[in-house]
C-alpha cells in the first residue's frame, strides 16, 4: 500500500515537470499526459478504497517511516501514513481532480496557456496528495505552502486582467498571516516533544507533557493555518476574489480540495485540542458559517453566490469539529466536495454558454456571470439544470441526497453540544440560521438562472448545451450526490449510519490514553438529538425555499419591497459587511503607512546619517591612515628607506669583490691582524 500511496504522490509531480518545460511540444498540447497520469492516480485510489471495503477495520494503518536528515540532536523523521481517512481523501481529490482535467479539455481549450494550465493543474494534485499522506507535521506544512503557491498560480492565470493578479495575491498573501501561526505551533510542539511525527505528537500531549494552557495556544496556532486554507471569519475574505481564476479551478481548489485541508487537518489534529480551544474553534466555524450565508443571499454574481456558500459550509465543518462532532464534520467534507464541485462546475457550463451566446452577438460589455443575465435557460441546457438542482437540493439538506445525511448529523452535534452547554446555545442558533440561508439562496440562484424570462432574446436564441466533455463529469458529481454511496449496505435515506462512519469512527481511539472529553460528552446525547435535529433541518429547508418560490418564482412577494424594507441589513450582506473596507482602513492602510515611514526612516535618517555617515568617516579616515601613515611614513620612510639603504650598501660593498686574489688576501690578512689586536686586548 505504500507503493500505492508513492505512486500517487509523484505521478501529478512528474507529470507537471513535463508539461511545465515540453507540454507545448506534445500532441494535444499534453492535456492527455496530465489527464493519464490523474487518471492512473484515480485508479489506484479507487483500488485504495476497495482493499479498505474488503478489509471493512475501523482501526487500519499503515505506516512507513524515513529519518530526513539526523545532526546527532536533532532528528527528523517523515513518513507516510495511510489510514481509512488517507484513503477516502486520496479518493475525493483525485475523483474531482481527474473530472475537472476532463471537463477543462472544452472550457479551456482556446486557451494559449493551454498545456501551462494543466501543469499548475497537476502541480496542485501533487501538493494536496502530499499534504493527505504526510504523517507528519513538517511534510504537512511543506506540501501546505505548495498548495498556496499551486493557487497563487491558478487564481492568477489569466494575470493579464488586474483583478485576477490582485486576487492571486490577495489569496497568497491572507494564507500567509494563517501560516505564520501553524508554523509558530509547529514549532511549539516540536520544541516540547522533539518529533513532527503524529504518533509522537499524540504520546506526548497523553503523558501531559504540556500544560492546559500551552496546549491550548499551541493548538490554536496550528488551527490558525486552517482559519487561513479553509476561510474562515476574518481570514475568509481571499476566496471570493478567487473566483477570477478559472471556474474549473473553482471546483477544484474552491469546492472540494485545498479550502478542505484546513478541515481535515484540525479534524486529523482534533484529539490534541482542549476543551478551551474547541469551543474558540466552535464559534469561528458557527460566525462563519452565518456570516457567509448573510453575504451570499444578496450576491448577483453566480460564482461569488457559491464562493461564499462554501465559505460557510467550511464554517459548518469547523463547527462540527469544536463541539466535538468531528467525524461529522469529515462526513460533510467528503460529501460537500461532491456536490459542491458540481455546483461550480454547473455554474461554468452555464458561463461557458453565455460568454458563447455573447460572443456570437459582438457583445462584450455583459457580464456572462450575472445571474440578472441569464433567465429561462432551462429547456435550452437541459442536462446543466438537472444536475445542478440535484446538487443545489443536496446542498441546502433535502432527503434522499448525502448533504442531507452530513448536514444533519453536524446539525444534531451542535445541538446536542448547545443542550449539554446551554451557555452556548448562539452555536445551534448559528447552525439552523445558516441552513435557512442556505436554502433561500441556493434556490435563489436556481430561479434567477433557469426560470422566468430571458433577459435577451438574442442572447437566449444562442445558448446551447455545454459539450460532452462538461457534462459528463456533471452528471457522475450529482449522482454521488445520493444518499445510497454513503450509507450502504444500509438503505435507509434517513440514518447515516453506513460504511462510512464505521470506518471513520475509529479516531475516537487514536490518542491512547487522552481521550478529549468534549466528544465524549455529548456522543450519547447526539444520538438522542438526531430526530429533533432532523424536524428543525427540513422546516428551515422548506421555509428557505419556500421564501425563495414566493419572491424569485411566483413573484407573490416583491423584492423590490423587501430591499425597501429592509435596507440596511441589504446594504451590509451586498457589500459582504465592509470587512474588505474595514480590514483596509483600519489594517492595510494604517500598515502601509507605517510602512511608509519606517522607509523614510531608514532611507532618509538611518542609511543617509548613520550608514552614509559611517561610510564617509571610514573614507576619510582611510585618506588619512592612507596617505599620511601608510604612505608618506610607512611607505616612503621606513619601508622605502629600508630599501634605499640596501641599495646604498649594496653599492658600496660590491666594490670589494674587484676578482683580484692579491686584494682578497690583503683583506683576509688584515681581519686576521684585527682579530688579533681584539684577542690580545
Amino acid at each position: 500500500m505504500i507503493n500505492y500511496g508513492i505512486a500517487i504522490l509523484l505521478l501529478p509531480l512528474l507529470s507537471f515537470i513535463i508539461m511545465i518545460f515540453a507540454g507545448k511540444k506534445l500532441p494535444n498540447r499534453g492535456d492527455w499526459l496530465s489527464i493519464g497520469s490523474i487518471a492512473i492516480t484515480l485508479c489506484l485510489s479507487l483500488a485504495l478504497f476497495s482493499m479498505m471495503l474488503l478489509k471493512y477495520d475501523p482501526y487500519f494503518k499503515v505506516e512507513e517511516i524515513w529519518t530526513w536528515f539526523n545532526l546527532g540532536t536533532l532528528d527528523v523523521k517523515i513518513g507516510i501514513l495511510i489510514d481509512n481517512i488517507t484513503i477516502i481523501m486520496l479518493l475525493v481529490v483525485s475523483l474531482v481532480s481527474t473530472l475537472v482535467h476532463i471537463y477543462s479539455t472544452a472550457y479551456m481549450k482556446e486557451d494559449p496557456r493551454y498545456s501551462r494550465y494543466f501543469a499548475f493543474l497537476s502541480l496542485f494534485t501533487f501538493s494536496m496528495n502530499g499534504i493527505i499522506l504526510s504523517n507528519n507535521l513538517l511534510g504537512i506544512y511543506i506540501f501546505w505552502e505548495l498548495v498556496g503557491l499551486s493557487s497563487y498560480l491558478l487564481i492568477g492565470f489569466w494575470f493579464e486582467k488586474e483583478s485576477a493578479a490582485n486576487a492571486s495575491k490577495k489569496a497568497f498573501l491572507v494564507n500567509r498571516v494563517g501560516d505564520i501561526g501553524m508554523f509558530i505551533g509547529i514549532m511549539l510542539f516540536f520544541s516540547t516533544i522533539g518529533s513532527f511525527l503524529f504518533k509522537d505528537l499524540y504520546l506526548g500531549v497523553s503523558k501531559g507533557l504540556f500544560s492546559v494552557d500551552t496546549l491550548t495556544i499551541a493548538g490554536l496556532c496550528l488551527f490558525a493555518g486552517a482559519i487561513g486554507k479553509s476561510a474562515q471569519f476574518p481570514l475568509h475574505i481571499w476566496l471570493p476574489d478567487a473566483m477570477e481564476g478559472p471556474t474549473p479551478v473553482s471546483a477544484l481548489i474552491h469546492a472540494a480540495t485545498m479550502v478542505a485541508a484546513g478541515v481535515y487537518l484540525a479534524f486529523r489534529l482534533f484529539p490534541i485540542f482542549t476543551p478551551q480551544a474547541l469551543t474558540i474553534i466552535a464559534y469561528i466555524g458557527g460566525v462563519t458559517a452565518v456570516f457567509a450565508a448573510i453575504i451570499a443571499i444578496t450576491q448577483n454574481d453566480i460564482k461569488k453566490v457559491l464562493a461564499y456558500s462554501t465559505v460557510s459550509q467550511l464554517g459548518y465543518m469547523v463547527l462540527a469539529v469544536g463541539v466535538g462532532a468531528y467525524t461529522y464534520g469529515f462526513f460533510h467534507l467528503v460529501t460537500h466536495a461532491a456536490f459542491k464541485a458540481g455546483l461550480f462546475l454547473c455554474s461554468g457550463s452555464v458561463i461557458h454558454a453565455m460568454h458563447h451566446a455573447y460572443h456570437k452577438i459582438d457583445d462584450h460589455k455583459s457580464d456572462p456571470q450575472d445571474m440578472r443575465n441569464m433567465g429561462g435557460i432551462k429547456d435550452k441546457m437541459p442536462i446543466t439544470f438537472y444536475t445542478m438542482l440535484f446538487c443545489t437540493i443536496a446542498l441546502s439538506g433535502i432527503p434522499f441526497t448525502s448533504g442531507f445525511l452530513s448536514k444533519d448529523a453536524v446539525l444534531a452535534g451542535t445541538l446536542a453540544f448547545s443542550s449539554q452547554f446551554p451557555n452556548h446555545f448562539l452555536l445551534s442558533l448559528f447552525a439552523f440560521s445558516a441552513a435557512l440561508f442556505t436554502a433561500f439562496y441556493m434556490f435563489r440562484l436556481i430561479f434567477m438562472t433557469f426560470y422566468g424570462k430571458p433577459n435577451s432574446k438574442k442572447v437566449f436564441e444562442n445558448i446551447h448545451e455545454s459539450p460532452i466533455q462538461m457534462t459528463t463529469p456533471l452528471i457522475i458529481l450529482s449522482s454521488l450526490s445520493f444518499f445510497l454511496f454513503f450509507t450502504f449496505p444500509n438503505f435507509n435515506p434517513l440514518a447515516y449510519d453506513g460504511w462510512f462512519m464505521t470506518l471513520v469512527k475509529s479516531k475516537d481511539s487514536l490518542v491512547p490514553g487522552y481521550l478529549n472529553p468534549t466528544a465524549y460528552q455529548i456522543k450519547e446525547e447526539i444520538s438522542q438529538a438526531h430526530n429533533l435535529a432532523m424536524l428543525l433541518s427540513l422546516s428551515v429547508a422548506a421555509l428557505g425555499i419556500g421564501f425563495a418560490f414566493l419572491t424569485y418564482y411566483s413573484k407573490l412577494i416583491s423584492s423590490d419591497v423587501v430591499y425597501k424594507r429592509l435596507r440596511f441589513m441589504y446594504n451590509l450582506s451586498y457589500n459582504k459587511f465592509f470587512i474588505d473596507e474595514i480590514l483596509k482602513k483600519y489594517i492595510i492602510d494604517p500598515f502601509l503607512k507605517f510602512s511608509r515611514y519606517i522607509a523614510i526612516f531608514d532611507w532618509d535618517i538611518y542609511d543617509k546619517y548613520f550608514i552614509n555617515g559611517i561610510g564617509k568617516t571610514t573614507e576619510r579616515f582611510s585618506k588619512v591612515v592612507g596617505n599620511l601613515w601608510d604612505y608618506k611614513f610607512l611607505d616612503q620612510k621606513i619601508i622605502d628607506g629600508f630599501g634605499h639603504f640596501t641599495k646604498f650598501s649594496g653599492s658600496k660593498l660590491r666594490l670589494i669583490q674587484s676578482g683580484k686574489i692579491q686584494n682578497y688576501l690583503i683583506l683576509v690578512l688584515v681581519g686576521l691582524i684585527i682579530i688579533y689586536v681584539f684577542q690580545a686586548i
